[in-house]
């Protein structure tokens, strides 16, 4: 590759004019020539910059609404000419091809269109075509060609022309290749995907996934893996779009729990009250409602007083200097809410290692979007489980009803039951969480540990009955036996919510209501993997 490369000939053309002017101005002050279209060379005229028009180098004034003014062999052979081939070199002199040395472009505002719900004709609109052909080709050639497609590379841009006497170095416009391309990749990504809803296509034959770097973490999961964050574009409320007032970075492990923490909370409306979620490996170990943000805290807290030690908390109202002074006597590694008041700022100052992040609203909990993981060789792509059942769908399949304030806990537990890992159990009991099985084998092993949790605690708490004793208990899938179903019988549940659906349902039914239980099938499952 040749080593430095001189900037003579720089063509200009953007849609964000952010910091447009300044780059013009530096790069003509070292003798550039600049060419340009549109509304990027009237943004140069006026500051009194001498420009060129594409349309005097193709011979061709721009036309059909813009749509065709860069695609011309004087703009694409200035940008893909080999200047070391003499045979490419011959064919520049015949033709009257000039060189393009410097390529600046970024692209129609495709993204922030459909961000905005622009419609369908308006979103195809906005598709650039000459800008990726011209950015793939000055990538490609990036042995005699610099490409920039981002504002925040300009100063980068000049930095690297200053350090080399206005050329560029190879290094340089390897590592700005490497990102045009993924910047056009991206921006296909983007259009793909937003056509596949357009015209109703579910499940398209191809699925291209993109994002753009928020973070470059420390490690992942382990501190032998590499791992970054990225940010998929999306406006929904949560980690990706929090405020971080306090702490060190956020880890990749902080990160996923953070996520798993303000969905969850997400379930229960601040304008129903407040609710507490406190998170540890994506489960949560603790979950209630209460008529002060404090007591909702306490609540959570005294589901499982072990696990919360280093965990994540997430709250679905503003964080208050009461709540702040109880989180702050353990250590915990995040908190997020959507707010938080000065004397809970001023009391997690004196907390360093502790991350405050607060989010403008939360996460819709039905709002549809995918989800996707790796699998060896390809990826699963699913809607993220946005379902959702109210008191209205639910079926009561055994003699006794459950009772109202019964069914106001069964409603939070199956709530709940939709973040927990499968095979998942859910105690609860006045609105708040008393025992979670979470991530078992078998269903009846998950509702013996977290009846064993709720024992454990009672002991801790100076109860004389276990805090299951009187409580609900939710299953995010059926019952294929009645062993779990009298296992919470046994730990003193009066009430069950279950999706129903087991060959063995009658045996069930009849198990509970020879236990005198109350049961309901919500008809849908929740299974969380």
């Amino acid at each position: 590759m040749t080593s430095l490369l001189p900037i003579r000939r720089a063509l200009l053309s953007v849609s964000d004019k952010t910091g447009l002017v300044d780059l013009g101005r530096a790069l003509a002050a070292q003798g550039v020539e600049l060419l340009s279209t549109g509304g990027s060379a009237k943004a140069l005229r006026e500051a009194g910059l001498q420009v060129t028009d594409v349309a005097d180098v193709t011979g061709f004034p721009e036309m059909m609404d813009g749509r065709v003014k860069t695609l011309h062999p004087n703009v694409h052979g200035g940008l893909l000419a080999l200047r070391d081939n003499d045979e490419h070199l011959a064919a520049m002199e015949t033709h009257g091809i000039a060189g393009i040395d410097l390529l600046v472009v970024n692209l129609y505002p495709f993204e922030e269109t459909v961000a905005k719900g622009g419609d369908y004709d308006t979103c195809i609109e906005n598709i650039d075509i000459g800008g990726p052909a011209m950015i793939r080709a000055a990538a490609k050639n990036h042995a005699f060609v610099t490409t920039v497609v981002d504002v925040e590379d300009y100063e980068k841009l000049l930095g690297d022309m200053a350090k080399h006497s206005g050329a560029t170095c190879p290094k340089f416009r390897k590592r700005r290749a490497q990102i045009a391309f993924a910047r056009t990749a991206a921006y296909d990504a983007a259009v793909s995907t937003w056509m596949a809803g357009a015209v109703g296509l579910d499940v398209p034959r191809r699925r291209a996934f993109a994002g753009t770097i928020a973070q470059k973490l420390r490690y992942g999961e382990n501190p032998h893996q590499a791992a970054a964050f990225y940010l998929d574009g999306s406006d929904r409320p949560g980690v990706a779009t929090a405020v971080q007032h306090q702490g060190k970075e956020l880890s990749y492990n902080n990160i996923n729990d953070t996520d798993a923490a303000i969905e969850l909370v997400a379930e229960f409306d601040p304008a129903d009250g407040p609710a507490c979620a406190i998170i540890k490996h994506a489960n949560p170990c603790g979950v209630a409602r209460g008529t002060s943000m404090v007591e909702a805290y306490k609540a959570a807290f005294n589901c499982d007083n072990v696990s919360p030690f280093g965990g994540i908390i997430a709250l679905n109202q503003p964080l208050d200097g009461p709540t702040a002074e109880e989180i702050a006597k353990i250590f915990t590694e995040v908190v997020i809410a959507p707010g938080a008041d000065q004397a809970a700022k001023q009391i997690f100052a004196a907390k360093k290692n502790l991350r405050l992040l607060t989010v403008e609203g939360l996460p819709d909990p039905r709002a549809a979007s995918l989800t996707y993981r790796q699998v060896s060789g390809g990826m699963l792509v699913q809607d993220k489980d946005s379902g959702y059942v109210g008191p209205d769908d639910l079926k009561v399949v055994t003699k006794r009803a459950p009772t109202e304030s019964e069914l106001a806990d069964l409603m939070f537990a199956w709530r709940v039951a939709k973040h927990v890992k499968s095979n998942a159990i859910i105690y609860v009991k006045d609105g708040a969480t008393v025992g979670i099985g979470a991530g078992q084998m078998s269903r009846v092993d998950s509702t013996r540990i977290a009846a064993r949790k709720a024992q454990d605690m009672a002991e801790v708490l100076g109860l004389d009955v276990p805090l299951t004793r009187g409580s609900v208990v939710a299953s995010d899938a059926f019952f294929p036996f009645a062993d779990g179903l009298l296992s919470a019988a046994e730990a003193g549940a009066t009430a069950v919510i279950q999706p129903g659906g087991s060959m063995r349902d009658d045996d069930v039914i009849k198990a509970a209501d020879e236990a005198g239980l109350a049961m309901v099938f919500t008809g849908m499952r929740h299974f969380r993997h």
